[in-house]
């Protein structure tokens, strides 16, 4: 038993390429009675979604303390590990201080 004729699948794969946002997805979901997961799981399997990209407040993608870290360490030629405790900073500082090395 299948939840999606061929030619739903057709429709589904047409429709989000052409526009691949999470309005499509809604549509499809309701047009096709089925739920928005169901939706998705599916043009996953089709190999066809693609996952929305969070962007923070500030409009960037959002990054880690750890990751902050590592890059100022790479940056002073040291491995992350000799900077233990530094990812307990505040961001704010942790940035200011890769942008400054």
């Amino acid at each position: 038993m299948t939840n999606y004729t061929a030619d739903q699948v057709t429709q589904m794969v047409e429709a989000y390429s052409s526009s691949p946002t999470r309005e499509t997805v809604l549509a499809l979901a309701e047009k096709l009675e089925k739920s928005e997961k169901s939706v998705i799981g599916k043009l996953a399997r089709e190999g066809v979604y693609q996952k929305q990209i969070y962007i923070s407040k500030t409009g960037e993608k959002p990054v880690t303390k750890i990751e902050i870290v590592r890059e100022i360490a790479s940056e002073l030629g040291l491995e992350s590990q000799d900077l233990t405790g530094l990812d307990k900073a505040p961001k704010g500082v942790l940035r200011l201080l890769c942008d400054n090395i």
